[in-house]
């Protein structure tokens, strides 16, 4: 059995978020608002190897009236049924009278537990931890649960308060892995403990006739015709509307987990009574859960033909969702039609932990579609191309192809009843499982046609072509200015890399020489034309020995009687 683990504390001290990090899930309703929580929330938590049940519960608030006293009673049943005792308390609230109040309770208890001081963010632990040490309960664990800061420590802190506990566990086995574990599993009083006792053969479980004598999941372990079976006895199962009682609901929770243990469930239902909708429930969840079934409609006999007839027109009525399990009518109390129910268990064992290779499937595959084509889907037909097994108790087929995720449901439950008439898999659920191959060269071949092809390469060279162009001209400008003195570009267009320093050389060649050329025809030009040059010089010398002209001087007189 799992170990239970129950957190506890006040409204709003974070058993929540704690919860939800231990379980790595979202399970629980999380919000800053102080009795969010008011039933009792499991989930599996797994930590080191080792599976655990974590249960929330609501805050624990001392108050006896209205709803805060049902919510307390799912508390304190979650700790009586709890191993060990996660205590939250509020760093940042401190010490207070229902922490010290919730903490006698649980030292009553006599129970394992755990105190955690949540929400240590900026708080002085050694200061915190003195003042929670006057509630004597030991070490406590520092955790923020909204970070998931010390959540390894408390794993540890717990591993050390249920050691002796897991030790009795693992000495203690509840069954043999290699026996087949049958459940009987239906309503309450519709004769389980009987069948149960019937069976083995002996009185081996209490059966009285009154609705929930059975309480708990007994697993017997027992052998007949040379195979080994664990028989689990669980407690009824009744509409929630009508379960009032905490053990009862233990009970509940007990037979669902034998569910889950079981390879094979053996559904009892009264014939009294015919098939009522909790029967449909539990084959509901049986069906999900993925069990190999077996119907058994007991109490069959002191029926007049016309009750037996109606009961079988509720059975073809009521489970038609059900078409694989394997029916059986008896009578628990006289043995009739009992010895029967093992040879159908077997068969659905076999058949859930059946294992079919790739070749056998595959070819099973081609021939369903071959008889029946899955549909068209936007002009394009579904490809089934090939199918492997994936997993046993259920039987899982994976299915690779085309478009499956757009297969119809109708052709998921005809390949289903292919399959099953295949390989003759009675009395265990079909799981399939559809995947769509991908493109291994997709990305890799250009699917383009030839003429989309001959335009894009007359694009580029298009493009390549201006590019070209564009470059000569800005080299050709490039020289231009060059030539005329201007200042150069830093930069050339051409083949994109600069070209200034070659520009620039260019320039200072040209420069250097007209430079020289003026220096050797300067000394010439002054020997062969001394005269000019001085009959110039005194040309100017004259013209600057000239009196200056008066002010208004060489003006030609306007019009009028002052001109006169």
């Amino acid at each position: 059995m799992k170990p239970v683990i129950a957190l506890v504390g006040r409204p709003n001290v974070g058993k929540s978020t704690l919860f939800n990090q231990m379980t790595r899930s979202r399970a629980a309703l999380v919000a800053d608002y102080a009795g969010l929580t008011r039933d009792r929330q499991y989930g599996s938590a797994e930590h080191e190897g080792r599976d655990f049940i974590v249960i929330d519960t609501g805050g624990l608030t001392g108050e006896r009236g209205g709803i805060e006293a049902l919510m307390q009673d799912q508390a304190w049943a979650a700790i009586e049924e709890a191993d060990c005792v996660v205590f939250l308390v509020d760093a940042r609230a401190g010490l207070t009278v229902a922490d010290q109040e919730i903490a006698e309770k649980l030292r009553r208890s006599s129970k394992p537990i755990q105190l955690v001081i949540n929400k240590v963010d900026g708080v002085d632990e050694s200061l915190v931890q003195s003042e929670f040490a006057r509630m004597g309960l030991g070490e406590p664990v520092f955790t923020t649960a909204s970070h998931g800061r010390g959540i390894s420590t408390l794993w540890d802190a717990v591993l050390m308060k249920l050691a002796d506990q897991l030790a009795m566990m693992d000495e203690e086995p509840q069954y043999d892995e290699q026996s087949i574990r049958v459940a009987l599993i239906g309503r309450p009083n519709v004769g389980k403990s009987t069948l149960t006792n019937r069976l083995l053969g002996e009185d081996r479980v209490l059966a009285f006739d009154q609705p929930g004598t059975t309480r708990d999941s007994i697993y017997i372990p027992f052998e007949q015709n040379g195979k080994s079976y664990t028989l689990i006895d669980t407690a009824g199962v009744r509409r929630r509307a009508r379960v009032n009682e905490m053990i009862e609901k233990f009970s509940i929770v007990k037979t669902l987990q034998a569910i889950e243990a079981a390879n094979v469930v053996i559904l009892v239902c009264d014939a009294h009574e015919g098939i009522s909708e909790q029967d449909q429930h539990l084959l509901g969840f049986i069906h999900d859960r993925g069990r190999a079934l077996v119907i058994a409609i007991n109490k069959w006999d002191n029926l007049t033909d016309y009750a037996r007839a109606e009961v079988k027109r509720q059975i073809d009525l009521r489970l038609d969702f059900i078409n694989y399990a394997e029916m059986h009518f008896i009578s628990a109390l006289h043995g009739t039609g009992v010895g029967h129910l093992f040879e159908s268990v077997d068969k659905a064992y076999l058949a859930a932990m059946r294992d079919i290779s790739t070749n056998v499937l595959t070819r099973s595959l081609e021939a369903a579609v071959f008889a029946h084509q899955p549909p068209l889907i936007h002009g394009r037909r579904i490809k089934l191309r090939y199918a492997h097994q994936g997993g046993s108790n259920p039987p899982i087929i994976v299915i690779h192809g085309k478009q499956t995720d757009r297969l119809p449901g109708n052709y998921s439950r005809y390949l289903e009843g292919w399959f099953r008439k295949e390989f003759q898999l009675m009395g265990t659920p079909i799981r399939l499982e559809f995947r769509t191959d991908s493109n291994p060269f997709e990305g890799k071949y250009d699917i383009r046609t030839p003429l989309q092809r001959f335009k894009a390469k007359k694009e580029e060279r298009q493009i390549a072509g201006m590019k070209r162009k564009s470059a000569a001209n800005a080299e050709r400008r490039a020289r231009d200015e060059a030539a005329s003195g201007n200042t150069p570009p830093a930069t050339s267009v051409k083949a994109g890399k600069p070209a200034a320093k070659a520009t620039a050389t260019k320039t200072s060649a040209r420069n250097s020489a007209k430079g020289a050329a003026k220096n050797t025809a300067r000394p010439a030009a002054k020997a062969a034309a001394p005269k000019t040059v001085a009959k110039a010089n005194s040309r100017k010398s004259a013209l600057s020995a000239r009196p200056a002209a008066k002010p208004g001087a060489g003006r030609k007189p306007t019009g009028g009687r002052g001109g006169r």
